[in-house]
């Protein structure tokens, strides 16, 4: 796949006339890029919050733009009475998505250094970037190889009511159960109620909820046995604990991703201009 941000930083380079031998250009580009690269982000979406980090206007969301100039001054923007907000927090939360090491973000075209970057607010959803730094790229290129992995089968099912949770417990055990007793073996296999413990996990305070969904997933090789998931949770509605409702179940083939390096000089770019019929 091609680099998100590397598509804004060409345009960068191509229309300054910057080479790429430039770390300071180079910089401007590749921060420009990293703040734009997942459009909305930076104007809200993915930062609101009600309450707490408010932003009006989702619905209409503006996505953002970057100027830039020749002496490398980078300010983010947005289209003048679009939704969303663009603001210090919302670039700040967007400079550190997805980076592990805000001294070594490495890109394909170079090691970005964003510990001394800051904004300052220009104007309404105006602000400037300030700071980055970039250092020569890594001899090795990060590569997504995708493989089959097998299947994911999954089923659902909702509780309500007085002792809603512990009739939704009994019917993951209830299932669970019945698929070890038809021999079924999984590489992954959970039962989980949503909205109390699929995310984080289960709390040691935690108040219950009027109603639950139960969901029970599971990952093998073979299709048959996740199958067999959906088909056992959907008989929880004559055969395991009262009140089941509005069951669901899902089977679907499974393509994994996995991140490796490759030598650089083993990858020979090239671009093909056609026109599509």
């Amino acid at each position: 796949r091609v680099s998100d941000l590397s598509l804004f930083l060409a345009l960068i380079l191509y229309h300054l006339n910057w080479s790429y031998n430039d770390y300071a250009g180079l910089a401007c580009g590749t921060v420009a890029g990293h703040l734009l690269e997942c459009a909305g982000q930076v104007t809200g979406r993915y930062f609101a919050d009600p309450g707490r980090k408010d932003v009006s206007g989702l619905a209409r969301l503006g996505f953002p733009f970057a100027d830039v100039d020749q002496k490398g001054v980078v300010e983010i923007g947005k289209v003048k009475g679009s939704g969303g907000r663009i603001d210090e927090r919302t670039c700040a939360e967007q400079l550190l998505y997805e980076v592990h090491d805000p001294s070594c973000y490495i890109t394909p075209d170079c090691v970005l250094d964003v510990t001394d970057v800051h904004f300052e607010t220009t104007g309404q959803n105006r602000v400037r970037v300030v700071g980055a730094r970039a250092r020569a790229r890594t001899e090795t290129h990060k590569v997504s190889v995708g493989y089959h992995d097998g299947y994911i089968g999954m089923g659902e099912i909702s509780y309500a009511g007085i002792n809603s949770v512990a009739r939704a417990r009994l019917a993951g055990e209830v299932v669970a159960d019945r698929l070890k007793m038809c021999g079924f073996v999984y590489e992954n296999f959970r039962t989980e109620l949503i909205g109390m413990e699929s995310l984080h996990g289960k709390m040691e305070t935690q108040l219950e909820p009027y109603e639950v969904r139960l969901r029970v997933v599971g990952r093998s090789a073979l299709r048959r046995a996740v199958e067999a998931i959906g088909l056992e949770v959907e008989t929880l509605y004559k055969n395991g604990p009262a009140g089941g409702a509005g069951a669901t179940q899902v089977v679907r083939e499974l393509f994994a991703v996995q991140s490796v390096l490759l030598p650089r000089q083993l990858v020979n770019p090239s671009v093909r201009v056609g026109q599509l019929t």
